[in-house]
């Protein structure tokens, strides 16, 4: 049995994608980021980070294992099912950088962009230097995903982990006034992932938790956005009911 914390987000989508690829059977346990569910000691006992997806397995061998981290969940997936992450070692390690590209690369810069333009207070208007910097990194990862699909089908070559990865970061391009004219090789790939049935099915999970984008209050931002290290440690040593 598989338990996953979720909420409806690029990251969250990552592994809807991979277990509905998969067809592994799966619950899904809401984490309502707007109302602190991620700082709860519960979810801190599976995601130290207070960051969500977390995973649980209660099947694992010996014993049930939790695990956070986008990445490592998809990695972990793919071995247990031996699906997209091929076992030769120059294609493994073609999926595993980009895997790594997209972990560090465009998911923290679409990141940046989506809090600049949804979150921020004044928006892109009075944060004009923050929102050019990081459109512009979204632009550039787009051409250097050009490059590499120009050359083949997916990231990777074959439909991987890598493409589960970065597609649902690739998802928002309108609301960051990003356009795909530029990069044909990018929308083709963009349209063909989007057509497979289980990234339907994967995007669907989620619906009945979404917010409309920039709905919140100024309580919700302090809380999303306003965490230091002293208050992660305030946080660790207050006790909780």
């Amino acid at each position: 049995m598989l338990d996953l914390y979720f909420a409806p987000t690029p990251n969250g989508w990552k592994i809807t994608i991979m277990l509905e690829e998969c067809g592994l059977q799966y619950t899904v346990k809401p984490v309502n980021l707007g109302n602190g569910d991620q700082f709860k000691p519960e979810f801190l006992k599976l995601s130290p980070n207070n960051r969500m997806p977390a995973l649980v397995d209660h099947d694992a061998p010996h014993g049930p294992l939790s695990i956070f981290e986008s990445g490592a969940i998809l990695v972990y997936l793919a071995e247990k099912t031996g699906r997209f992450m091929p076992s030769d070692l120059h294609a493994r390690f073609d999926v595993m950088q980009w895997l790594f590209w997209q972990v560090g690369g465009l998911g923290p810069m679409a990141g940046q962009l989506s809090h600049f333009v949804n979150y921020a207070p004044g928006g892109p208007t009075q944060n004009s230097y923050s929102y050019t910097r990081y459109a512009n990194e979204y632009d550039r990862l787009f051409a250097v995903m050009e490059r590499s699909l120009s050359e083949r089908e997916f990231l990777a070559g074959e439909y991987s982990i890598a493409d589960m990865a970065s597609w649902p970061w690739i998802v928002p391009y309108k609301r960051f006034e990003q356009s795909m004219d530029p990069y044909p090789n990018v929308r083709r790939w963009f349209d063909t992932i989007k057509r497979r049935p289980a990234v339907g099915r994967a995007m669907d999970v989620g619906k009945d938790q979404r917010r409309p984008t920039g709905e919140m209050t100024e309580a919700q931002r302090k809380l999303m956005f306003g965490q230091t290290g002293a208050s992660v440690l305030q946080a660790s040593a207050t006790p909780h009911e």
